[in-house]
């Protein structure tokens, strides 16, 4: 698997609303930073993934114009604009926003190590 099929794996696993299957992705030393708040350890980032499936029922996650702004063969990062919708509270809710994600090759795998969504500004 390539980078740029590790972010779609990464995607589909995000949508699985499991999160084990998109720890089996991320790096161990994966660090996310959020528009309300920062984790790094895999337990905060599950508690956050949990929390996120919880509130918005049934999301889909997707992202939109992909752009990789570095490759090396050790290291990818790409810029991209996320959509998500689902249902909150029983209503159909959409968004968007801006993402950065950049990927490690790790033991013959590329892994997730960073992460940074935010909320567009209103």
């Amino acid at each position: 698997m390539n980078y740029k099929e590790a972010l779609q794996a990464y995607i589909d696993a995000t949508n699985s609303h499991d999160f084990n299957n998109v720890k089996d992705l991320l790096h161990p030393n994966a660090v996310y930073w959020f528009t309300d708040r920062s984790c790094t350890s895999l337990e905060e980032i599950e508690c956050y993934f949990n929390n996120a499936w919880d509130t918005i029922k049934n999301e889909v996650y997707s992202a939109k114009d992909v752009q990789w702004i570095s490759e090396s063969d050790t290291s990818a990062a790409c810029i991209y604009t996320y959509h998500y919708e689902g249902y909150y509270e029983g209503k159909f809710v959409s968004g968007s926003g801006r993402a950065t994600n950049v990927f490690t090759f790790v033991g013959h795998k590329w892994e997730l190590i960073h992460e940074h969504l935010s909320s567009p500004v209103e």
